[in-house]
């Protein structure tokens, strides 16, 4: 999964962003307002969940939600805000907002909503998923294969849980980049290969048995 946030205390946004890294999701975060409005415009297809603070410089977390339903940008939005009042709560759901949090809160609760906003029905991202043998427990962060469970660090379980989401597809090595890493990785690493050549490790590939293809010249693609 890969979060976006929209937040003008880099402080926070940098612990909020260290705190979901460790659950294996790839996070980007701007602290301007208007910057990450066009990002966003831009980028939006990148992200899973979009996490906004309503007081950003040069353009409101508010005016940011608003124009991306105004674009028909369906991303859920998690909205943090210090305004406690139902007037304001009311006004940013009929903004667009998905769901609010309140400051001060707790990281669990932010991953807790966050998630939450993932489940739900419209473009819903199943918790659980089956590809072949394979089975990815994206609520509990566990990965079995042949029913057997397979340990893995938190890129791993990104990197196979992207895969997971499009079996079958060729995936290049960029695409995975712009996942499974946050914007700010060189595109011109071979970190793709080497976490590819771990999980293959991990999974028992062979010659015979193989879980990820290799395409030449392209990227890489999981065999369903």
């Amino acid at each position: 999964m890969r979060v976006f946030i929209a937040e003008d205390q880099e402080k926070l946004a940098k612990s909020i962003k260290r705190g979901l890294e460790h659950y294996g999701m790839s996070v980007d975060y701007l602290c301007d307002g208007d910057e990450a409005a066009k990002h966003l415009i831009l980028h939006h297809a990148s992200y899973d969940a979009i996490i906004l603070d309503l007081m950003l410089p040069n353009r409101s977390g508010f005016d940011i939600c608003r124009a991306l339903r105004e674009r028909g940008i369906k991303t859920p939005i998690l909205v943090l805000t210090a305004k406690s009042a139902t007037a304001d709560k009311i006004v940013l759901l009929n903004a667009g907002a998905d769901d609010y949090l309140v400051k001060p809160f707790s990281f669990d609760e932010l991953k807790a909503r966050l998630e939450a906003l993932m489940r739900r029905p419209a473009d819903a991202l199943p918790p659980e998923l089956v590809v072949g043998v394979m089975r990815l427990d994206v609520g509990g962060h566990r990965f079995f294969c042949e029913e057997k469970e397979v340990k893995l660090t938190a890129k791993e379980f990104a990197l196979i849980e992207f895969f997971m989401r499009h079996p079958s597809q060729i995936l290049d090595r960029e695409r995975i980049l712009d996942h499974v890493w946050d914007f700010n990785f060189n595109s011109f690493s071979n970190v793709v290969d080497v976490h590819v050549k771990n999980l293959r490790k991990k999974l028992g590939q062979t010659d015979k048995r193989v879980f990820i293809e290799t395409v030449e010249g392209v990227g890489y693609r999981l065999v369903s």
